[in-house]
């Protein structure tokens, strides 16, 4: 039997989740596994919740580029090898080569892929990871030159000095149907100020402290999605390029990014699906 589907279209007013700070004046982190002391909270920081105009690109999905939004949609991309998307080394073998080529073909300049991660996100209860209803980014620039660090050891300070390096987050959804529930909206970098972002501490059970970045609610945003996102379509969302650094550099390369509750969505709707891949890009 088929299933039927509602899919939201257009432009809608959505409520998003933002940043606000410790109220002890501490430093915000968040607890990354189950390893740590049971009286820690898992965050110290809290919400801030404003209803925001999201916009939809499709007809005009051309339009928005890595170097001007730090997010581009690609469409038309043939089926995958991996068919399942339930065991990670059938993924890593299957998927994380498509997803090297894709990236190599999408950035210009790009020559050197790593990846170093992926997240599958399921909407069912007992699902080990649900889409994320929190308005972040993924990296900041201390936290990639650390993963290219511990990744590259011995060709660091190369990499570093001389290439140009991003962090480039590969999305997809996993339903065989487009999208109805909780889709994933961004905004564009080139709305984002500085003072929007909040590094945040994220602290692993083995030690390891990366860094990600909660984001204040700024009304300058502008907010976009695709609406009804279909299996032969990747969104690229960029965390960090190193070209933002450049003195005077109209490159942004952050794209702050959540899932969202659609007011139109079905009660009935079918639970969003979806992995994301995460690659450090290096290239000129």
């Amino acid at each position: 039997m088929a299933v039927i589907t509602s899919v939201p279209r257009g432009d809608v007013t959505a409520t998003l989740n933002y940043y606000t700070a410790p109220a002890d004046g501490s430093q915000p982190y968040n607890l990354v596994g189950d390893d740590h002391p049971s009286d820690l909270p898992r965050r110290n920081y809290g919400d801030d919740f404003h209803d925001v105009v999201i916009h939809d690109i499709r007809g005009r999905e051309a339009d928005f580029t890595l170097d001007r939004d730090a997010f581009q949609l690609v469409q038309n991309v043939p089926p995958s090898a991996e068919r399942d998307f339930v065991d990670d080394e059938s993924i890593k073998k299957n998927y994380y080569p498509e997803v090297e080529q894709l990236l190599l073909q999408q950035i210009p300049g790009a020559d050197k892929i790593y990846i170093f991660d992926h997240t599958i996100r399921r909407s069912s209860p007992d699902a080990p990871r649900s889409p994320v209803l929190r308005v972040h980014i993924d990296q900041t620039a201390a936290s990639v030159e650390k993963r290219v660090r511990r990744y590259f050891p011995d060709e660091a300070d190369d990499l570093l000095r001389n290439k140009r390096y991003r962090i480039v987050n590969v999305w997809r959804t996993l339903n065989k149907n487009p999208v109805e529930a909780n889709p994933l909206a961004v905004a564009s970098t080139s709305t984002l100020e500085d003072k929007d972002v909040i590094p945040i501490s994220h602290r692993y059970s083995d030690g390891y402290i990366g860094e990600t970045a909660a984001i204040n609610y700024n009304p300058g945003q502008k907010w976009y999605y695709a609406s009804g996102m279909t299996g032969d379509e990747r969104l690229l969302i960029e965390c960090f390029d190193s070209e933002s650094l450049k003195p005077g550099s109209k490159i942004g390369g952050r794209v702050p990014h959540t899932a969202f509750k659609d007011p139109r969505t079905r009660e009935d709707a079918e639970g969003r699906e979806s992995i994301e891949v995460r690659a450090l890009v290096f290239g000129n």
